[in-house]
């Protein structure tokens, strides 16, 4: 497994395989567990700098740059697609060859932001619209991690692909 150090960050190359993926889970599960309601209203003054991110990924996303996606993350980072059918990995090159897939919007809202020293993770539940039209909701997981000189970046991104009651639409109702 190839890594080098980014800013005090251990980054793991690309081909670590499922150690990595393993691995960001874990990271994933630790740093999203449930939050207390007062754990949010006492935020680290990050908080907004990590939500900064998380909501940049979401505009890129909409506009489909990839290439503006793939630069808020960390060189090795991992997506993880799930939905009861499938779980699927991509990885931050995959996302730059991604070609368009038509006019998405994809909305956050309600998030949970936590942060410890040079990690934090969002839990942003979201609705996505493709061509004008309801596709599903869930929840995105941001996992990033603070590089020094170039703040926080994506270390993983991880999301649900549901269907109400399993999640909530936008409480602004459609875009």
């Amino acid at each position: 497994m190839g890594e080098r150090t980014e800013g005090g960050v251990t980054v793991l190359r690309k081909g670590a395989g499922s150690a990595l993926a393993a691995t960001v889970l874990l990271a994933i599960a630790a740093c999203t567990a449930e939050s207390a309601p007062e754990a949010q209203a006492d935020l680290d003054p990050e908080a907004p700098a990590v939500l900064a991110v998380a909501d940049a990924a979401l505009e890129a996303i909409s506009a489909e740059d990839w290439e503006a996606l793939a630069d808020l993350m960390i060189d090795g980072a991992i997506s993880v697609s799930t939905s009861t059918a499938s779980v699927d990995l991509i990885t931050r090159d995959a996302w730059l060859a991604r070609p368009p897939g038509g006019d998405i919007v994809e909305r956050g809202f309600d998030p949970e932001i936590r942060v410890s020293g040079t990690i934090a993770s969002v839990w942003y539940p979201y609705d996505f619209y493709l061509d004008g039209a309801w596709s599903h909701c869930g929840v995105d997981v941001f996992t990033l991690a603070y590089t020094g000189e170039a703040g926080w970046r994506i270390a993983s991104l991880a999301w649900s692909r549901e269907q109400p009651p399993a999640c909530r639409e936008h409480p602004d109702g459609p875009p």
